[in-house]
């Protein structure tokens, strides 16, 4: 009886408040979540989960003791589906944040990128900068992508230090510099010898993510692997149709110095 009220509840709200497509913004149907059946199909899937040594893979090379490493889709400036990150972070939607990290948890599972994964860590938010959201959108994420695979989410482990200046608009060299030794290592016996995966909303020249792997360099085993929803190329670089495909794109579009594409503060 509870559940048939809810639903019933439900259906007469969106009945006047429909729900959209966080892409192109169409009425989504019965069982569509956060984006339309057309727009999940046309996403600009990178398949790099199906690629060893992938590009985003070889910019962690020779930084952290990296296992895998992927990310969902391509975000470039200009591109519709940018309207996921802009909602998931200004917008307030929370929920797109998991029901996407459902989305990738489904899609990855079948190839065993989670396999041995022992615990997943959100890249943090300062205090202050979450206070102001009301949410880390990563976190969500990480909700979404638990609720699949049933591996537990460690907020409390690794926190971030410092409220630094945004990403945006900054050159590769000053990313690097402004998180350099940002976050701190709570509990270190929460990862000894166990396999940890990272996960962040967007990867532009991996300074954030590679700054939290760091926190955990001195543990003893420990192994890590990293998820983010979308990876921007450089503004030096053009993505072209057939990067959408399995074909991928060009390590240089990634670890080329200079200014990359803009993209959304952390």
């Amino acid at each position: 009886m509870k559940n048939i009220v809810k639903t019933w509840f439900f259906s007469f709200v969106h009945l006047f408040f429909p729900r959209q497509c966080a892409v192109c913004g169409a009425i989504l149907q019965e069982g569509e979540e956060g984006i339309c059946m057309k727009c999940n199909m046309d996403m600009p899937r990178t398949n790099y989960h199906l690629r060893k040594d992938n590009p985003v893979e070889r910019m962690f090379w020779g930084k952290i003791p990296l296992e895998h490493a992927t990310s969902c889709f391509f975000y470039h400036k200009g591109s519709d589906f940018r309207r996921i990150l802009h909602q998931l972070k200004y917008g307030g939607r929370k929920d797109l944040g998991e029901v996407m990290g459902r989305f990738m948890a489904e899609e990855l599972s079948a190839t065993g990128f989670f396999s041995d994964v022992d615990i997943i860590v959100p890249v943090p938010l300062h205090p202050r900068k979450q206070k102001m959201r009301g949410y880390n959108q990563s976190e969500c994420i990480a909700r979404g992508v638990s609720a699949v695979t049933g591996i537990p989410v460690d907020t409390a482990s690794v926190a971030r230090m410092r409220h630094t200046e945004t990403q945006t608009r900054k050159s590769s060299y000053e990313r690097w510099e402004n998180v350099d030794g940002i976050f701190c290592l709570r509990c270190a016996d929460a990862f000894a010898r166990k396999h940890v995966l990272i996960i962040d909303d967007v990867l532009t020249t991996g300074a954030t993510t590679t700054a939290c792997a760091d926190a955990l360099k001195g543990v003893e085993g420990v192994r890590i692997s990293v998820l983010t929803l979308a990876v921007a190329p450089h503004k030096s670089e053009t993505i072209t149709t057939a990067c959408y495909d399995c074909s991928g794109i060009s390590y240089s579009e990634f670890c080329e110095e200079g200014k990359p594409a803009s993209v959304f503060d952390a």
